[in-house]
């Protein structure tokens, strides 16, 4: 019997889980899922024969080790920063690990002793990180066999609400960690490559530079640019690339009508406000304006953020309630994005029968032969229902798919890794698409190439 232990029973587990259970009679396999929380762990575990569930305190050093020990493979899917806990206790007992998060610089430093211990921590093997850096290395490698040269890649993600759940205005509900989305954006400026020259968008311009992309059946979509694109130049060995962007999706409209908040200051999470507990949502809007003894908290937004009154921004502030004075805060000395967080939760929750969307959008600008070419790629995954997310699926299934191949011995790459080599990539993509987690490629005229060669 080989076993697996897989620490966090968050929400995108669920998926991981079944993957595991649904091949534990072919591969031989146990899972222990271990959390802080029983019930969430048993939960998870659903009476399955070859499942249990455990107490496991990542903070506990002497539970942790031991159900470490007893592990043929670790899967981490706690939050990022609590990784590192793990992997020391992997390390210490030649144990191999896979989670979903980025590689944190305390990570990066294990790599040589894991690979004088012949193991593997395979990391960013989620959604965004993970197929991302999987569907884009696949066309790019195959770009770079043919004898091709990479001058553009544009790359997109977005967790979105599917269409027969969008039912508000803003065309979003939060489908993940919604204080991802209120500070999103925030500690600096975008920064990416665009025809050769080095582009700079400050967080209160960033929701004004938008792209838009239209998704065959799905219609248009805008983007925003992430905030450091430069660091996947190196990852993807894009030396000589002109044009080099990665943003998030939303629905057309969305981002003009975020920028509200962001020009208020109400995304701010540098500073707590006083007597916030008893601060009514009206209140909380009142305080980024400025006084006046006869005009009401309505007419003070629209004129300082010069929104007329049949804009449909207008009907998108009015649908959150925002000016309700009898909604209280109740979360006491809590920052501005703390407030918006709430103000949004009680209207962006997904109900019970909604269902989630991920979109994923690249576009690969290349020469062959004398020629532009350029090859566009998206993949739409929708949610099942509220246990088997689009977003669960698309993080909990590569996870698995890598750790079953780890365990068999299948990936035989050392050190601190992500997935963008073949060996990695090629299998778990084929076997994404039978959940049909696909994607599609079409050949378009290239529009990035500058003749000239005047940078931009």
């Amino acid at each position: 019997m080989r076993k697996i232990l897989v620490i966090g029973a968050g929400k995108s587990t669920a998926v991981l889980i079944k993957y595991f259970q649904d091949k534990s009679i072919s591969e031989n396999l146990h899972i222990t899922i271990g959390d802080i929380s029983i019930e969430n762990a048993l939960a998870l575990a659903n009476k399955h024969p070859k499942t249990e569930a455990l107490v496991l305190d990542v903070f506990d050093k002497d539970s942790r080790e031991k159900a470490i020990q007893k592990a043929d493979i670790v899967v981490s899917m706690l939050p990022a920063r609590f990784h590192i806990e793990v992997a020391k206790d992997c390390l210490q007992f030649n144990k191999c690990m896979v989670t979903a998060s980025y590689v944190s610089p305390e990570m990066q430093k294990l790599d040589k002793q894991v690979r004088e211990k012949g193991l593997v921590f395979m990391n960013e093997i989620g959604v965004d990180p993970g197929i991302d850096h999987m569907s884009a290395m696949q066309v790019i490698d195959r770009i770079r066999d043919l004898g091709g040269k990479i001058i553009l890649f544009e790359s997109f993600t977005g967790g979105l609400v599917a269409p027969e759940s969008d039912t508000n205005l803003w065309n979003y509900k939060f489908t993940w960690n919604p204080r991802n989305v209120v500070v999103a954006g925030q500690g600096g400026a975008a920064e990416f490559l665009q025809e050769g020259a080095y582009k700079y968008i400050p967080y209160h311009k960033l929701f004004r530079r938008t792209e838009f992309l239209e998704v065959e059946g799905y219609g248009r979509f805008e983007a925003y640019a992430n905030r450091n694109s430069l660091k996947y130049q190196n990852i993807y060995g894009l030396d000589d690339i002109l044009t080099l962007y990665r943003g998030t999706i939303r629905r057309v409209g969305f981002s003009r009508a975020w920028n509200t908040f962001v020009q208020l200051g109400m995304t701010a999470d540098d500073y707590t406000m006083v007597n916030s507990e008893n601060m009514s949502y009206r209140d909380f809007i009142n305080s980024f304006l400025a006084y006046s003894p006869t005009d009401s908290v309505e007419l003070k937004l629209r004129h300082y953020l010069k929104i007329d009154q049949d804009d449909i921004m207008w009907d998108k502030l009015l649908e959150l309630d925002i000016f309700n004075p009898n909604k209280k805060v109740g979360i006491a000395s809590a920052t501005p994005a703390q407030i918006l967080q709430k103000i949004l939760m009680d209207k962006w929750t997904l109900d019970q029968g909604d269902k989630d969307m991920i979109v994923m959008y690249h576009k690969f600008g290349y020469t062959l032969e004398g020629e532009h070419k350029q090859i566009d790629a998206t993949m739409v995954c929708t949610g099942q229902d509220q246990t088997y997310t689009a977003m669960a699926r698309t993080v909990g299934l590569p996870v698995a798919m890598a750790a079953l191949r780890i365990l068999n011995k299948q990936i035989t790459l050392t050190g601190v890794q992500i997935p963008i080599h073949k060996e990695v990539y090629e299998p778990i993509l084929k076997e994404l698409e039978e959940y049909g987690i696909i994607f599609n490629e079409k050949e378009r005229e290239y529009l990035g190439y500058n003749p000239d060669g005047v940078k931009g």
